[in-house]
């Protein structure tokens, strides 16, 4: 069978999408569950351009990442500069990832009109740079930036700006479709002619301008590419890249060729809905194969035919990805999910106690919850069902208070009174803000009784409103990310008022950490579950 690698930039071509900043720690957060999926390369970004990519490559041993080989982004040496003189060909090597991607212009119009200089300078860049990186031992590739218009416009130019790429021993040849207008009978003739004509690996980068970035994909691995370049969910700019969460499944599922376990292959969804959140965006509900609604059937005869044979509507089994079928009146599984969770956390759980939290779960997320990337209130929630479940605190009440005193400016304090078994503990701090202010009045209060507590930190803080139209009065969904050594958990709250959300994420939080340091969650950690069944 055919090996297939994926090569993710969701972290550097995903974040020029208009919408999308990423924090350092999202992106390594987003990079660990990569790696946890099996993608075979993670572009953390592009070393020279900014301090935030700069300082992602410099914390990448945090991840201790087990699969993924991760590339640094740049360009070939400008035009008139030494290899050993260029800022952006050494920011590349300061990155320290074992592999390098460097970026070429292959048309010919490109090259007299951006980069204003000679064929011949340009395939000297390209040669020279990729020899230099050898030269430190890099795996590198080479990305052939809109290389399918220009090989429409010159294919011998086109043609030997590859050839330079791989005299000079480049590891792969990228096929890029940068403005992303070409269509897939186009990619899949050019691809076998490039084929033809070298024997060093070719890979695939397209746009999605035309709406064909999946198919020009699929077509250019009919044709002879070993890799595809993509992000989750097609994030990128403009109107995006080719969606790696349609892709994956195609090329395995479809096309039957190896790219990943079969178990691997069941966190797409969960990945999917997970990058969406991190991003801050609205999960495409239609999406195929990972929306919420890719496998949902709407009264009729659909559904009657989906409750006899659930194949009659279904072009695969959603469980092969994570997803689960369900009819838009009611619920045909997702106990089953729970059921998995429980036990893959090291938690018993009964059918019964399942189905409540389903029902609980459903209530939420009615009022605006979300648990795609909070699975520690989920893994909460199923605990709370056990006969030996007793809340290790209690809240009396909370107060918060936000002023602007003369010479300090803005203020926030909060105090938070919490029932600890027969102890009452009144703390009181202040913060930044008054979610900073609540949270460590809440710490100062649990530490004391639970040492264990003393290590916990927050390391991010996100919140949504979901329904705008109604103004100062809309609902906010808050997702707050904790850490305590490696172990790290997400969890959510959800209200009008945001310092409520915001404490039923922070308690939950508390909560979690206490249970997982006692071993309750058997991994202790909700990121390394990676697949689920239906």
């Amino acid at each position: 069978m055919t090996r297939i690698l994926i090569y993710d930039t969701t972290l550097r071509d995903g974040t020029q999408r208009a919408d999308v900043s990423l924090s350092c720690d999202d992106k390594l957060a987003v990079a660990r569950r990569l790696d946890q999926f099996g993608v075979h390369y993670i572009e953390g970004g592009w070393p020279g351009s900014n301090p935030k990519d700069a300082e992602f490559f410099s914390r990448l041993g945090e991840l201790g990442l087990t699969q993924a080989r991760v590339a640094a982004f740049g360009s070939t040496r400008r035009k008139g500069i030494r290899c050993a003189e260029d800022a952006n060909l050494k920011a590349l090597l300061d990155a320290g990832t074992p592999v390098v991607t460097l970026v070429g212009k292959s048309w010919d119009f490109q090259v007299n009109e951006v980069l204003e200089t000679t064929h011949e300078e340009n395939l000297a860049m390209i040669g020279e740079s990729v020899a230099h990186m050898k030269g430190f031992g890099k795996e590198v590739m080479f990305d052939a930036e809109h290389f399918f218009d220009g090989y429409k416009a010159n294919p011998e130019y086109a043609l030997r700006t590859l050839a330079a790429a791989a005299e000079a021993g480049a590891d792969f040849l990228v096929l890029c479709d940068t403005n992303g207008g070409s269509l897939p009978w186009e990619v899949e003739d050019i691809v076998r002619a490039v084929r033809e004509r070298f024997d060093t690996p070719l890979a695939i980068h397209v746009h999605n301008d035309g709406g064909c970035a999946v198919a020009n994909s699929l077509a250019a691995v009919r044709a002879g590419c070993v890799q595809v370049q993509g992000t989750i969910n097609g994030y990128g700019e403009r109107v995006g890249n080719a969606d790696l969460s349609a892709i994956i499944p195609d090329l395995q599922l479809k096309m039957g060729l190896e790219v990943m376990s079969p178990e691997q292959l069941r966190g797409l969804t969960r990945l999917s809905r997970y990058v969406a959140e991190v991003a801050n965006l609205k999960h495409d509900d239609h999406a195929p194969y990972v929306g919420e609604s890719a496998f949902a059937h709407k009264g009729g005869i659909h559904v009657a035919a989906v409750l006899k044979r659930v194949e009659s509507y279904q072009h695969v089994d959603p469980a092969l990805v994570g997803n689960e079928p369900r009819a838009v009146v009611s619920e045909l599984s997702g106990r089953g999910n729970l059921l998995y969770q429980a036990r893959a956390h090291g938690l018993q759980v009964n059918r019964e106690d399942a189905q409540r939290v389903l029902h609980q779960i459903k209530e939420l997320e009615h009022r605006g919850f979300t648990f795609e990337a909070a699975e520690a209130s989920v893994d909460l929630m199923l605990y709370r069902t056990r006969q030996e479940y007793r809340a290790p605190f209690e809240l009396v009440d909370f107060m918060v208070v936000t002023e602007h005193r003369l010479g300090r400016g803005l203020l926030a304090e909060a105090t938070v009174k919490v029932r600890i078994g027969d102890r009452v503990k009144l703390t009181a701090a202040e913060g930044s803000g008054p979610v900073d202010a609540l949270g460590s009045a809440l710490h100062d209060a649990l530490s004391d009784v639970y040492p264990e507590l003393r290590d916990v930190r927050l390391t991010d803080y996100k919140v949504r409103i979901l329904n705008s139209d109604r103004g100062t009065a809309a609902t906010v969904r808050v997702l707050i990310d904790f850490q305590s050594g490696e172990d790290t958990w997400t969890t959510v709250g959800a209200s009008p008022n945001i310092i409520e959300a915001s404490w039923q994420a922070l308690s939950d939080s508390m909560e979690y950490a206490l249970f997982a340091s006692r071993g309750v969650f058997g991994n202790g950690s909700p990121l390394s579950l990676q697949t689920e069944p239906a």
